[in-house]
């Protein structure tokens, strides 16, 4: 039996979406849309260029923006402003590293994915608050962050510690922010997105990570969606400076599959 999902009212609402133009964000920004609230989303490209047959309001509530460029993170919060009146949600979304070791990687290129994973997230924050803090009714801020955070991370050294940092820095802001404006953070593990192959192979190396999930399977965009809905409102209302563990379960202990111990027949 299919279960519908009972999206959250946020009528009225004014949700900013960074990276909204496909994978995790594109979800995320419909899943908003679900809840009857008004959705600006932003990416450096134009989502017409992203995503097949967009609607008008789409068309007309994406704002192209590089989210490292303060001047044009301004923009986008000026943007929302100016049109629906409010701004009441920020999902900081827009992020993701290639893979890279350290000792290969260039210092522009490690700058590059901190400023964009931990920088730019702050930068957002910090535009929108300034609007959150004069509201009647505040707001709400909600950073995408990562298991690679939490755990090694080889490959993505400086996502993983931009991460970290991104975590901290929802604490740190749900306090210096409160009671106004509501921080929290949603640490993600691996999502099956258009370009999960990009990160752990073909099909059979997709398959092979979704095992090693005490679920089962990895998160589908929609379970990052609908989180965020829950989060943004009033049911989450005394929820601030909270990280909420989106992961399956996380990953399995390796030494579970390296012991000979407590096996059947031994």
């Amino acid at each position: 039996m299919n279960s519908q999902v009972i999206y959250p009212d946020l009528a009225g609402k004014v949700a900013i979406v960074t990276g909204g133009s496909k994978g995790v964000g594109r979800t995320i920004a419909l899943s908003l849309g679900q809840t009857t609230s008004n959705v600006v989303t932003c990416a450096r490209t134009r989502l017409a260029d992203a995503v097949a047959n967009p609607s008008k309001e789409e068309l007309e509530n994406h704002v192209v923006c590089d989210v490292r460029d303060p001047l044009q993170v301004a923009k986008v919060v000026e943007f929302a402003l100016n049109k629906f009146g409010s701004v009441d949600l920020l999902v900081n979304n827009a992020g993701g590293s290639p893979h890279s070791m350290v000792s290969d990687a260039s210092v522009n290129y490690l700058n590059k994915i901190i400023l964009l994973n931990l920088t730019a997230p702050l930068y957002f924050a910090k535009e929108a608050n300034s609007i959150m803090q004069l509201q009647p009714t505040g707001g709400v801020i909600i950073n995408i962050g990562s298991v690679s955070g939490t755990r090694p991370s080889p490959g993505t050294a400086a996502y993983g510690a931009a991460k970290a940092g991104l975590e901290n820095l929802t604490q740190s802001l749900a306090v210096e922010w409160a009671p106004k404006t509501r921080v929290n953070c949603i640490v993600a593990g691996p999502i099956l997105t258009e370009q999960a192959q990009l990160h752990f192979g073909d099909a059979r190396g997709v398959e092979q990570v979704a095992q090693t999930i005490p679920m089962g399977s990895m998160a589908s965009p929609d379970d990052i969606g609908k989180a965020v809905c829950w989060l943004s409102s009033d049911q989450a209302s005394y929820i601030t400076g909270a990280s909420l563990l989106i992961h399956g379960g996380g990953e399995k202990p390796l030494w579970m599959s390296a012991s000979n111990a407590n096996l059947t027949g031994h």
